[in-house]
């Protein structure tokens, strides 16, 4: 039986501060052996992963899947490159899209979509640094309103 829906595993919520995001992907991953298990059971951390382009494929570097505690001797290797799964026509665009100046691809979210691991991907812009004090800036007025609305309907 499938469970229908998606689960949010592990989010990138620096990729956020860091880069402007421009176009949202849905990729698949190429796991091997326990580690289905490891994202089921959200040991996952995608804060020093990225996107690296090899021999026209997208790979996911640094991306850390704990490894399977009741698993035995062939267990995964935690931080080892995994390929991407995407259509030939979203690869090209990606790859074109990375030979422009301050384009860069970056991991954002995994999740499990209908019981397979899935992974969201963006091609982002780096963020100067009044950018970043603007994006804070809103963060903090947007929180004050929702406590000020907070005290007064209490």
């Amino acid at each position: 039986m499938k469970v229908v829906g998606k689960k949010i595993v592990a989010q990138n919520k620096r990729a956020n501060f860091e880069y402007e995001l421009l176009t949202k992907y849905e990729a698949g991953l190429v796991l091997q052996g326990t580690e289905i298990k490891s994202i089921r059971n959200n040991q996952v951390s995608l804060q020093r992963s990225y996107i690296q382009a090899r021999d026209g494929e997208l790979w996911l570097v640094e991306a850390h899947i704990a490894e399977y505690k009741h698993g035995n001797r062939e267990n995964h290797d935690p931080v080892r490159p995994r390929k991407l799964l995407l259509k030939r026509r979203e690869i090209s665009h990606i790859l074109d899209s990375l030979q422009q100046k301050g384009l860069t691809c970056v991991p954002t979210m995994l999740y499990l979509k209908d019981g397979r691991a899935k992974i969201e991907i963006a091609l982002a812009r780096g963020k100067r640094l009044h950018d970043k004090r603007d994006s804070l800036a809103k963060r903090d007025s947007e929180r004050q309103v929702e406590r000020a609305l907070r005290e007064k309907y209490r």
